[in-house]
């Protein structure tokens, strides 16, 4: 259940990165399903986390004049990218890279925090 998977990365986020993360909500939709992750940061940027229990998701982070995002939607427009469909948004959304997020969803947040606090430093 994606419920279950939602609870143990915010449980992730709050308790090994309490450094920048100040609260992690599961957002609900309107029929009360499981949606996203939000993190909230300790500048005040919010990190989405979207998973589908069939493998897709992505890890945005979006703060004032810039954008993290590391997903597998197969836009065309990005095949060019060796890891293609998984690709990173690194700054900008048309700044598009090679994508080395593990697979795994425990490992892929931990993976996604530790690049967003850097970018703190």
């Amino acid at each position: 259940m994606i419920l279950a998977v939602y609870k143990e990365l915010a449980f992730i986020a709050e308790n090994e990165f309490a450094d920048i993360v100040v609260v992690a909500n599961i957002i609900f939709t309107t029929t009360r399903r499981a949606q996203k992750v939000r993190l909230s940061l300790i500048d005040g940027s919010l990190v989405d986390i979207w998973l589908t229990l069939d493998g897709r998701y992505s890890y945005h982070w979006h703060s004032v004049d810039k954008i993290y995002r590391h997903d597998n939607a197969p836009h065309e427009q990005w095949n060019f990218v060796s890891t293609f469909p998984k690709h990173c948004h690194d700054g900008k959304e048309k700044n598009v890279i090679d994508s080395d997020i593990p697979d795994k969803y425990q490992e892929a947040i931990r993976f996604f925090l530790q690049k967003v606090r850097e970018r703190f430093i």
